[in-house]
């Protein structure tokens, strides 16, 4: 069992139900799944961007990214309808863990002048997603290797029904909020 996994079951549990008076343990506010983008807009004129953005996200990750595809053609962006935009992973359950745990406790605090996340990341709904702009402030990613920095997006989709029920999820599972 993952170790921030284990932290939730023993330890978050009981200490939410407690700060929002839930009756059942069912009612407590869980990670459903994560979710990490990267745009690839460039590589409609440069494949190997793309397959080298698949690659690191898989390194990432441990798993294997989705190309996503566009679906309409937009002459402003010189797009057509079938061209990659973007790869995606989906992240549930181990897996899921294992992210959030090195995000939280490796990735964040290197990236540099780090002052916390913005707690204005919640979408109303209980999930919440914040942009970064380099893939290097993972350990798994070879600096030597990397062709491009590339920024990606994280969402990490949760069963709360507010913000405040959400922040107080993450913040206990240690994620670092500006103040």
């Amino acid at each position: 069992m993952p170790r921030l996994a284990d932290l939730y079951k023993k330890d978050i549990t009981g200490r939410l139900q407690k700060e929002f008076g839930y009756s059942n343990v069912m009612e407590v506010p869980r990670i459903q799944k994560v979710v990490v983008n990267i745009g690839v807009g460039e590589a409609k004129t440069d494949y190997k961007y793309m397959e080298s953005s698949i690659a690191e996200l898989r390194t990432i990750t441990g798993q294997q990214p989705m190309m996503k595809r566009a679906k309409k053609s937009v002459a402003g962006f010189k797009l057509r309808e079938g061209m990659p935009v973007a790869c995606s992973v989906t992240l549930r359950g181990a897996r899921m863990w294992e992210f959030l745990d090195r995000l939280i406790s490796l990735a964040l605090p290197r990236i540099k002048d780090f002052q916390g996340l913005s707690p204005k990341g919640f979408d109303g709904h209980g999930n919440y997603n914040l942009g970064l702009r380099e893939q290097l402030i993972f350990p798994e990613i070879d600096y030597d290797k990397v062709s491009r920095i590339r920024g990606m997006n994280i969402s990490i989709v949760s069963t709360a029904k507010t913000d405040e029920e959400a922040m107080s999820l993450l913040q206990a599972l240690g994620m670092p909020f500006a103040r």
